[in-house]
């Protein structure tokens, strides 16, 4: 197989792991990252980030040989997950109806990207741009040239843009992009709990908006509340101890005491570049895509993202670059849209106060948990397993 020289964009846990995949079958990395990479301490705070990583990611990671590297006490297995409408029957999934282990884990982002960086530092064929920024790309049929902060210059024959939501590379090469505000914004909160780790977790659905519980190793927990851009500023503005108040007011009953800290909040947007790649330059992760992060499935994507492009360059080695490219959108773009489309509806379905609306999700969440092989087919379908 032909090796290759790739750039990619962006160190975060999407670009981190394709650098490592694509390494570790003799490619040449480039790897651009406009921060400095820090490893997280073992005794470090929990951080506000977080992530549900399917059984397909976590096969990812085991591929890129890291999932034994990240700490034992910074991730959290979860065998179950409920959720249901204020007053209603919970839908609840458990891995025993499906025969696996778990359902999927929760872990923090920077140690997911952590584990990946430490690899990747060992490998003499990663070459690292820490602290830079691409100022300028230029390509042609043959290769892909960008210029940094730093007046270094790059040529390679392939450019991976993994730079996030607000992609540099996307928006030098004026990619459009079809986005909209969902007019809410999200509050993250780490908590430390009275009680051993959970192993579910859940989410209540409000007209105001969701709520959830994650579980994190140990006695330690993250809340998940939806609300108005107005409300989470308010929420912002408390104190930890005035937080924990109104959360025992407001919030879904918790089973356990509690003490809230850490917290913070983010607006809910939706993105979607209307093409995965111009020439020599392949979007991943959120520089192509970000969805409603009600259901947990942004970095799944992302991920999903990365085997189907690391499978096309492995498997189709003889096709020329613009024809690998076009089949990963074609494959990867109409599945990202069905996700998101799904989100979407699910989303507004859920914070309708009609009263008709009301009562069909009460009836099918009533459904669905009695629906047997059909939820599960749903749940590993979630899980990315067959």
């Amino acid at each position: 197989m032909t090796k290759r020289e790739m750039i990619v964009v962006g160190g975060g846990m999407v670009g981190a792991l394709s650098a490592l995949l694509l390494a570790k079958q003799g490619d040449t990395l480039h790897l651009i990252e406009r921060s400095s990479f820090t490893m997280p301490k073992d005794d470090d705070a929990f951080d506000l980030r977080v992530s549900a990583f399917s059984a397909q990611s976590k096969h990812l990671l085991e591929q890129a040989g890291v999932w034994e590297d990240i700490p034992s006490d910074r991730l959290c297995a979860y065998q179950g997950l409920h959720t249901w409408e204020q007053g209603s029957q919970r839908l609840m999934f458990s891995s025993d109806d499906i025969g696996a282990e778990q359902l999927g884990y929760i872990a923090e982002n920077r140690w997911i990207q952590a584990v990946l960086w430490q690899r990747l530092k060992q490998l003499n064929n990663v070459h690292f741009y820490e602290c830079c920024e691409v100022t300028d790309i230029d390509q042609n049929e043959q290769q892909v040239t960008v210029t940094l902060s730093d007046q270094q210059v790059i040529t390679a024959e392939l450019l991976l843009a993994c730079d996030g939501a607000n992609s540099g590379v996307r928006n030098h090469l004026q990619l459009p992009v079809t986005s909209w505000d969902y007019r809410q914004h999200c509050l993250l909160i780490n908590i430390t709990t009275d009680c051993a780790q959970q192993a579910v977790t859940w989410q209540e659905f409000r007209e105001t908006g969701p709520c959830a519980f994650l579980p994190l190793a140990g006695n330690n927990a993250s809340l998940v509340w939806y609300h108005s851009p107005q409300k989470i500023k308010h929420l912002q503005s408390l104190t930890n101890q005035q937080l924990k108040d109104t959360i025992l007011a407001e919030f879904p009953k918790l089973d356990f005491d509690f003490k809230v800290e850490a917290k913070g909040g983010f607006p809910l947007t939706r993105r979607h570049a209307k093409y995965y790649y111009q020439g020599r330059v392949v979007l991943l992760g959120d520089a192509a895509h970000t969805i409603n992060p009600l259901a947990g499935q942004g970095v799944n994507l992302g991920f999903k993202d990365v085997q189907c492009l690391v499978e096309l360059l492995t498997q189709c080695s003889d096709l020329p670059i613009p024809e690998m490219l076009k089949r990963y959108q074609c494959q990867r773009r109409p599945a990202n849209l069905l996700m998101q489309t799904g989100m979407d509806v699910f989303y507004k379905v859920s914070k309708s106060d009609s009263d008709v609306i009301r009562v069909l999700r009460k009836g099918f969440l009533g459904l669905a948990q009695q629906s047997g092989q059909v939820k599960n087919r749903v749940m590993r379908y979630a899980m990315g397993i067959n």
